[in-house]
């Protein structure tokens, strides 16, 4: 037995506790029994108290070793459940983002389609591309009776078709980086087998079907062009195909999103409502000339940051973004730097407006988007993805916060 062992020396006989080599003579009591030659030396009440530790000691590492094994067993007839635990725990998405977040129960089954979707579509992009619109529709009121329902309708059928459109180029860039998004967004519903390639191709064609329907019966030439040219740059960026997939480009890529959210949303979807809502002539107004300007530099900096986050895939797969050709630190500063200078424009030309209201709203909150823009760039730790994929979505509220400015310069 392990517990207790009765051995024989030449003194007589005495308790052993395995690790205690020898007894001190204070713990032990010398017995004779009359009559015989034996004699027995047992411990005292003091040695009683070390033996009750020992026992004690050994019967938690026994009540460890059986709970260790039990966990060990656990997590092997459970591997896949315990690694999915794991990867969520430290990816920096909320639980409610993660594939599978509810239970599936019928009432949960509708809860995982819609949150699936909302990932696939990329829902900073929907939200910077309903914004744009909207602002640069504002744009076109020259009067307090052209705020109109023919003018809501307008904007409401604008923002439509766009949305399908962004849908359509957010999901065929899915389809076509499917091995590259599970290094690089292994949250989004292709990547993660949520969805299947069948299902991201029925939804793709769907809604540039519905885009196109949607543009042509309005009848609006302006919607309908920017629709086209927006499809045309968006499949060329993304789909693999000789002489396309222009994404591996880093100059092509940042010009095709340039077109798409600096030109063709001021422009085309000013004329929209200018021409086709209110019927009259083209007129470049000094806030549409900011916005194109301004945004340009602000799809520049989009264009660049996103790939950030993005430089183990990107690296992988042969992408030669301006990421993996200078580092992250190099194009954080740049984009960063792009924005300040953007902003100090933005002062300039509020400076200059003829309107006091006009001056005092773009001015101060030109300064004030800087200098968040500065407080928060210089806290971002570039050695953690979170925190740059973080910032990057920093980036997108500055351009959502700068179409909520536009209206106002005059």
């Amino acid at each position: 037995m392990d517990a207790l062992v009765l051995g024989s020396f030449t003194g007589g006989l005495s308790l052993f506790i395995p690790g205690r080599s020898s007894w001190r003579s204070k713990d032990l009591k010398p017995v004779h029994f009359p009559g015989s030659s034996i004699r027995v030396q047992l411990p005292t009440c003091n040695s009683y108290n070390i033996i009750e530790n020992f026992h004690t000691k050994r019967f938690r590492q026994h009540v460890v070793k059986h709970h260790a094994r039990g966990v060990q067993e656990t997590s092997t007839a459970f591997p896949k459940s315990n690694t999915k635990f794991l990867v969520k725990a430290n990816s920096g998405h909320s639980l409610e983002s993660e594939p599978g977040a509810y239970p599936n129960t019928p009432g949960n089954s509708v809860k995982n389609a819609l949150d699936a979707f909302y990932r696939f579509s990329r829902p900073h992009t929907v939200i910077g591309t309903a914004l744009s619109i909207i602002s640069v529709s504002l744009l076109a009121l020259e009067k307090l009776s052209d705020i109109s329902s023919p003018f809501y309708t307008g904007v409401f059928e604008a923002v439509v078709a766009a949305l399908m459109m962004n849908i359509y180029i957010v999901g065929l860039n899915q389809l076509s980086d499917i091995e590259i998004d599970k290094v690089n967004k292994p949250y989004l519903p292709l990547a993660s087998g949520e969805y299947s390639t069948l299902t991201g191709i029925i939804f793709v064609t769907s809604f540039s079907i519905m885009s196109f329907w949607l543009g042509w019966i309005v009848g609006s030439w302006p919607l309908f062009w920017a629709l086209f040219v927006s499809f045309v740059l968006g499949t060329a960026y993304s789909i693999n195909l000789p002489l396309l997939r222009w994404k591996r480009f880093a100059l092509v890529a940042a010009m095709c999103i340039l077109a798409v959210r600096a030109v063709i949303v001021q422009l085309a979807f000013y004329l929209h409502i200018q021409t086709h809502v209110f019927s009259r002539p083209a007129v470049f107004s000094k806030p549409l000339i900011f916005a194109t300007a301004f945004m340009s530099f602000f799809s520049v900096v989009i264009a660049l940051f996103k790939d950030i986050p993005d430089i183990e895939g990107d690296k992988i797969f042969g992408i030669k973004s301006y990421t993996v050709r200078l580092g992250q630190e190099r194009v954080f500063w740049t984009c960063i730097s792009l924005l300040e200078m953007a902003y100090g424009v933005s002062i300039l030309v509020g400076a200059t407006s003829s309107y006091t209201w006009s001056k005092v709203i773009t001015v101060l909150g030109h300064s004030i988007l800087a200098a968040v823009l500065w407080i928060r760039a210089k806290s971002v730790d570039l050695k953690s993805k979170a925190a740059i994929t973080s910032c990057y979505m920093f980036i997108w509220k500055l351009f959502y916060a700068e179409y909520l400015l536009i209206p106002l310069i005059r």
